[in-house]
């Protein structure tokens, strides 16, 4: 038996249409208590997935709205349990009110992510799934949320569950015959697995080198604007985000620390980085800034150097561009094109270079469609790209544990030395689907949910 939990579904805004959800094994018999059908019947009458029109009262039966209920009874819903939602006007009122009700009636305040972690753990998803359903609420682009609803779909899990299982029977394989032995049992040879657990581990690696491409898919490319004091390194970042993010004067060192903000640039979502400007000081608090700007560099997925085009390049440029040169992905800014330059695109040593003013916008279409080049993925983004941090380590141990127990087998090692490390990757592939995850990662994970998710 499954209490009945309820919660708003639609968030604490104005909206036109506003959604209180219930499950449980008692949500129906809740739900009659408060809803009258305009037809004269019963929720519990009505057949699943049919919206119907009634009135939600409260306790003293006046009417809080006219609204639309729909029943979908277990295992076909959601959660696996019955459930009922309640399609209100998006009044935050409303939706306060009839809550109220709902609870007065016998149903309890839901949890964060208790609808899916119901789901969960009733078989109706697994954790990469699960997992997939927050990604897909808080995608920021078309890319990561067709990626995230793949995986709600199961793209992901159809690609773990076959090594997960052809774990499982290898290490059955063995224990049965062991715990056994007078039984009519094939004979356990692991020489008859190998090629299984060759190619669970090249799909593996195969998988665990999409995470790169996933990781900027999920969180943005993180792109540190770097360059000397009063180049317009805030000025650029305040000319991208579309407001005055930073602090700009003339006076060098106004930016002493890290600046985020998030903006889309063309296609690309990127997670830009304003850095103090990059050179020697005397100042302890500058100096930790400068620290910090080149942290941001070596951890960028991105650079953006930027020079004052109208002074001439001086060794801090120079000392400044070598820094930004170790990096895979650097783009080179001339800024404040509007005043002339006396800086050549051939001055500086990178593959692309920009002349841009941050002042009036020009050249920030030529940066966005060369960020977008410089960041477009060939990988489809279908549900088979791996985003989930918590997944990839999992998925990484899985896979070491797996060249383990392949060298064991070249090196003649006895079976249960090679199924030591076979039962280690099996563990690590459960974590990934949730199969043998412990309940404080699982609790920590819906607890990434809103209420009502």
């Amino acid at each position: 038996m499954s209490h009945t939990i309820a919660a708003v579904s639609t968030g604490n805004q104005v909206s036109a249409i506003g959604i209180l959800r219930l499950s449980g094994d008692d949500c129906i018999a809740v739900s009659d208590k408060v809803f009258s059908l305009n037809c004269q019947k019963k929720l519990s009458d009505v057949p699943d997935r049919k919206l119907m029109l009634g009135a939600l009262h409260d306790k003293q039966g006046r009417i809080i709205d006219q609204c639309m209920a729909v029943v979908s009874r277990g295992p076909h819903s959601y959660t696996g349990e019955d459930t009922v939602e309640f399609h209100c006007h998006g009044s935050p009122a409303v939706l306060a009110a009839g809550l109220e009700a709902l609870y007065l009636a016998g149903a309890k305040p839901a949890k964060r992510g208790e609808f899916t972690k119901r789901a969960f753990l009733n078989g109706k998803l697994d954790l990469t799934q699960a997992e997939a359903v927050i990604d897909l609420i808080e995608a920021d682009t078309a890319d990561a949320a067709a990626n995230a609803a793949g995986q709600v779909g199961g793209v992901l899990q159809k690609k773990l569950a076959p090594i997960y299982d052809d774990l499982v029977n290898l290490c059955s394989h063995f224990h049965a015959v062991l715990d056994y032995p007078d039984e009519d049992i094939e004979d356990f040879g692991l020489e008859n697995y190998s090629g299984n657990l060759r190619s669970d581990a090249k799909a593996l690696y195969n998988l665990l080198k999409t995470y790169g491409q996933g990781r900027i898919l999920r969180q943005g490319v993180a792109a540190a604007i770097v360059g000397r004091p009063n180049v317009g390194k805030s000025s650029l970042l305040n000319a991208l985000a579309g407001f005055d993010r930073c602090i700009v004067t003339e006076i060098p060192g106004t930016t002493r620390d890290t600046v985020e903000e998030t903006v889309m640039l063309g296609s690309t979502r990127l997670r830009l980085i304003d850095t103090a400007g990059i050179r020697d000081t005397a100042d302890t608090v500058e100096a930790l800034g400068v620290r910090r700007s080149k942290e941001a560099v070596e951890n960028a997925d991105l650079v953006l150097f930027v020079c004052d085009g109208t002074q001439a390049l001086t060794q801090e440029d120079q000392d400044i561009m070598d820094l930004c040169l170790d990096q895979q992905n650097a783009i080179a800014l001339i800024n404040k094109s509007d005043l002339g330059s006396r800086v050549d695109p051939s001055d500086l040593p990178f593959m692309t270079v920009i002349s841009i003013c941050a002042k009036t916008g020009e050249g920030l279409d030529q940066l966005a469609d060369t960020v977008d080049a410089m960041f477009e993925s060939e990988m489809p983004c279908d549900g088979s790209i791996l985003t989930n941090a918590r997944q990839y380590d999992a998925c990484r141990r899985a896979y070491e544990a797996m060249l383990r127990s392949l060298q064991g087998l070249q090196l003649g090692l006895t079976p249960d030395a090679v199924l030591t490390d076979v039962e280690e990757a099996m563990e690590a592939m459960g974590e990934v689907t949730g199969a043998t995850v412990r309940e404080d990662i699982t609790a920590r994970i819906f607890e990434r949910f809103c209420v009502g998710k």
